[in-house]
């Protein structure tokens, strides 16, 4: 069985899955242009998935199944996979710990006023007076109740807050003290002091915030985007804090990246911009291949009942 790596691996990483599956061949490429020349022999291929179009599925003819080393999985060409019956996998799962420590991390950086406390340090600014909420008893809005987001509630709790979870089933969730579909979003709005959403990208999400959405928020509300930027306009959230509809905007995600310059985001005192970095974790890597070695016992018994299999007609 051939398994094709068109992510770059470290040494180690190389070294560690050729002594686990000594039985098998690996072939280890750095880019999707390096492996070409053997696409039409391999069964499996990790990749990072950004690098996978029609005509490279079309040259991959004895692919089986596609291990994607992220969650998202925006650029992935999921009609000419569906074609081809081809199963894919992702490593959904892996980013819960650095992006729910991102998300309490930012909320405390707005309820103590972090960016004011650092102006004054630089500054040598000895003031007393500067606002310092709590954000122990709020009430959470998680919107995308899957891995993520149940993590950033399980988190909240250490803070006594009511956690509220939405997803489009509206199932119950553990670390969420009520749960509710999409569709029940608007009449949960105005309950929540912070809403959180990590949203991935699929049809249904793209624009999925609109200014009402804003309207209906307390106007102390702190909203922040860690899912996807798509989610939501940049223009209806910029009028939204302008009009103090909310009282801050935490972004990590944006309709366009890198963000441009000259985007008025940048300098906005009551949005918080940061580079699309919360899932960020030097245990990125080791996780995600912990995800693709179970699954490959379980391909290679014959199963094929593999964590975080993906429904390719949804795209996630």
């Amino acid at each position: 069985m051939s398994i094709l790596f068109t992510a770059k691996l470290s040494s180690k990483h190389q070294t560690s899955l050729t002594q686990r599956f000594p039985e098998l061949s690996f072939i280890f490429c750095n880019t999707m242009d390096e492996a070409k020349r053997h696409l039409s022999t391999c069964e499996i291929v990790v990749s990072y998935g950004s690098d996978f179009t029609e005509d490279i599925i079309n040259q991959a003819s004895n692919l089986k199944w596609i291990m994607v080393l992220s969650a998202g999985l925006d650029q992935m060409p999921f009609e000419a996979i569906k074609r081809r019956d081809i199963v894919v996998t992702n490593s959904r799962g892996i980013h819960k710990v650095p992006m729910s420590e991102y998300a309490i991390f930012m909320l405390l950086q707005v309820y103590r006023n972090g960016k004011q406390l650092i102006e004054k340090e630089t500054s040598s600014h000895w003031d007393e007076a500067v606002r310092i909420q709590e954000i122990t008893g709020k009430t959470m809005l998680v919107v995308g109740a899957g891995a993520i987001g149940q993590e950033v509630a399980r988190l909240a709790k250490a803070f006594r807050m009511k956690t509220i979870g939405v997803s489009r089933s509206g199932r119950s969730i553990e670390h969420f003290d009520e749960n509710y579909t999409t569709n029940q979003l608007e009449d949960m709005l105005p309950e929540a002091d912070f809403v959180v959403s990590v949203l991935p990208s699929t049809r249904e999400t793209v624009a999925f915030y609109a200014f009402k959405h804003f309207e209906l928020m307390p106007d102390h509300a702190v909203f922040l985007n860690m899912g996807r930027g798509n989610a939501v306009k940049g223009e209806d959230l910029l009028k939204a804090v302008r009009q103090g509809e909310i009282a801050h905007a935490i972004l990590d995600v944006f309709e366009e990246e890198p963000l441009p310059k000259e985007s008025p985001l940048w300098q906005e005192e009551n949005i918080t911009v940061t580079p699309h970095l919360s899932g960020k974790s030097r245990h990125y890597v080791t996780r995600a291949l912990e995800i693709f070695e179970n699954n490959l016992h379980t391909y290679m018994n014959g199963k094929m009942d593999l964590i975080n299999k993906i429904d390719v007609t949804r795209g996630y």
